[in-house]
């Protein structure tokens, strides 16, 4: 049974109920539990009591303040709605209603629920704290706050002592120190490894923005939204800023475009490679302005939030399709390829290894023939993204075809490789999927 005293006590019976009151420094007590306020109404029978004023409750090294409360002896639970505040030394857990068993060492709070502790904040509308354990189990609007991550969830399961965190439901990570999101529906979040995975509908969307100056000297700010998106997505923190995509990975970024089965994108160093896993499986291609890139491995270099190079590396081939002559291919083939960019548009390509090219000629705007063409090493140059120049290194061989000869033969006129991929990525779409996401969360 419990025992409550203090500086004055009033017995009575309530429809047959025996009723104590005490008040003035109240003090209960049941085994471990000591219980402090102003005053309380026990009922004998049911080895319960009512507890107002400065309520603190104690076991061991566990503080549970409130203003009104209720313990119940045979339970050896207390409860309240009148904001409750737990420190057990480790967290301090506060919430505007809730109840503790103190045999199982379990908190259960609603509304409004805030547990703090040395490295993160997390925040609910219903939270369960196993002290034994040091876990805590949220859910309704659950957020982790720490020094370097948000991560949002409709359900958190948070192990203190390892620093260990799984996430399901609506799960957004936010970094505190870029504006990279990652979404996707379930999260396993390992702190002290500074890794995190994410494995149900992963998506990274890195916003990022420019500035640059045109010939009259006026300033303009350019958005520029790097998507990658696939189905499993791994993040390392450390020794440097990593993500690694896998399986129907799908990257947009501006003009750019990417399908392959493994992405790595090196935050710290702006760089993102695209590779072939195994022989069986396909290329990655790149799609940029009207060209697709096709090879083992793709990498993209950012300078300044642009693309500076883009490298192709192993059975390399580049397939660039006419504005105005939707049936005509420029189409070259190497072992590797490097290409230049400058305000977002190629400069250069260099090829090397070899190289064998087609490409369609035109005089003002209209078809001219084309030429095929062959060499150790080649670089073509640009224009407004179109072919402007081509020069051959290397043992180079060349054959025109005159206009009348290529005019409705195009489909001859492919190299060995050539295949020219449909189901490019859509921008608009990406942005669509990432406001459906925006209102769910909201």
């Amino acid at each position: 049974m419990i025992v409550v005293i203090g500086d004055s006590l009033i017995g009575r019976v309530v429809n047959g109920e025996s009723i104590r009151e005490v008040s003035g420094n109240v003090i209960l007590t049941q085994g471990n539990v000591r219980i402090t306020c102003r005053k309380a109404i026990q009922y004998l029978s049911r080895n319960d009591a009512e507890l107002i004023g400065d309520v603190v409750a104690k076991q061991d090294t566990l503080t549970i303040k409130t203003e009104r409360g209720f313990y119940y002896g045979n339970l050896r639970k207390t409860s309240s709605t009148s904001g409750v505040i737990l420190d057990d030394k480790k967290v301090i857990l506060t919430a505007d209603a809730g109840e503790y068993f103190f045999d199982e060492n379990r908190a259960v709070f609603q509304s409004n629920v805030k547990l703090f502790d040395t490295t993160s904040i997390l925040t609910s509308q219903q939270l369960t704290y196993l002290r034994n354990e040091e876990r805590a189990i949220a859910t309704n609007n659950v957020k982790i706050i720490d020094s370097v991550n948000t991560i949002f969830a409709d359900t958190i399961d948070h192990f203190r002592k390892s620093q260990i965190t799984f996430a399901s439901g609506n799960v957004v990570i936010k970094n505190n120190e870029n504006n990279s999101l990652v979404f996707g529906e379930h999260l396993e979040d390992y702190r002290q490894n500074k890794y995190t995975i994410i494995d149900k509908l992963p998506m990274l969307v890195q916003v990022d923005t420019s500035k640059s100056v045109d010939s009259l000297g006026f300033e303009t700010i350019r958005l520029d939204t790097l998507f990658i998106q696939c189905k499993t997505m791994e993040v390392y923190r450390e020794p440097v800023q990593k993500f690694i995509a896998t399986d129907s990975v799908i990257i947009i970024r501006d003009l750019f475009s990417s399908k392959n089965d493994l992405t790595v994108y090196l935050k710290d160093e702006e760089k993102i490679i695209t590779q072939k896993i195994s022989d069986e499986h396909n290329q990655p291609v790149l799609w940029y302005d009207n060209s697709q890139l096709t090879g083992d491995s793709v990498t993209i270099y950012i300078e300044d939030k642009r693309i500076r190079e883009l490298d192709v590396d192993g059975n390399a081939f580049m397939v660039s399709q006419n504005k105005n002559f939707n049936q005509r291919f420029d189409q070259s083939s190497a072992s590797s390829i490097k290409m230049f960019f400058e305000d977002n548009k190629i400069q250069r390509a260099e090829f090397f290894g070899n190289v064998y090219s087609i490409y369609y000629l035109y005089e003002e705007e209209q078809p001219n023939g084309l030429m095929k063409a062959n060499s150790k090493n080649a670089l073509i140059l640009f224009e407004d993204n179109e072919v402007s120049e081509v020069k051959l290194f290397g043992s180079p061989g060349s054959e025109y075809y005159p206009e009348q000869q290529v005019n409705g033969n195009e489909k001859s006129y492919l190299l060995p490789k050539f295949v020219f991929i449909n189901g490019r990525p859509d921008k608009q779409k990406m942005y669509d999927q990432l406001n459906r996401i925006k209102w769910q969360l909201h």
